[in-house]
């Protein structure tokens, strides 16, 4: 699995909470838990990738609402619910709200544990394309005026000759300014900065 993410563990059940951490804890997989959705909210960093086990009815504030402030705060971590009451309307609501998964307790170890798998692998790529889009801004960032402007003309699909006449500058000039914008972009073409562009223009 994937050691480098969290699971977090929200139930009012201190016996719940104990035997899902000594379950994660056996596959090698970091987990911290927490009596109620408040103390996980007052805690949680955002900083690594992570999931969330969730329980559904809780004294304060329920699981599903707790699951409507993540969405309000546009926060992505994968949700897999777990309830002990079997009730079909609120896993429908906790599915519409985006949850990933939905488990009745008792649940079947193996079963809450695919359900992780998946979980953890959709943060793990959030995580990385969240990273990926930090490092091209950075090096978008290193560009000078002029070799942003070429950059963008380039993107739109316009040669080195077209990009001269648009500018009023020597097609030399401007395959000199292309070198270094792949250069510092650290792509190794005009299509794979197209396609990097794109990807972290997708919000």
């Amino acid at each position: 699995m994937h050691t480098e993410v969290t699971v977090f563990i929200v139930d009012d059940d201190e016996a719940v909470r104990h035997s899902l951490y000594l379950l994660l804890q056996s596959v090698g997989l970091k987990a911290r838990c927490f009596a109620s959705a408040r103390e996980f909210l007052n805690s949680y960093d955002a900083s690594s990738p992570a999931c969330l086990i969730l329980d559904v009815r809780m004294p304060e504030m329920s699981g599903l609402e707790l699951q409507r402030i993540l969405n309000d705060r546009r926060i992505q971590l994968p949700v897999i619910i777990v309830t002990g009451h079997g009730d079909v309307p609120l896993a429908v609501r906790a599915m519409k709200a985006g949850a990933l998964d939905v488990l009745e307790k008792p649940f079947n170890d193996q079963a809450l544990l695919d359900a992780i798998n998946k979980a953890v692998t959709r943060s793990s790529a959030a995580y990385r394309e969240q990273i990926d889009r930090v490092r091209f801004q950075e090096r978008a960032h290193l560009l000078s005026p002029r070799e942003r402007e070429i950059m963008e003309l380039l993107i739109l699909g316009k040669g080195s000759k077209e990009i001269a006449a648009q500018l009023g500058i020597s097609r030399k000039t401007v395959d000199v300014h292309r070198i270094h914008v792949i250069e510092k972009m650290q792509v190794r073409s005009v299509v794979e900065l197209a396609r990097l562009t794109l990807n972290n223009n997708g919000d």
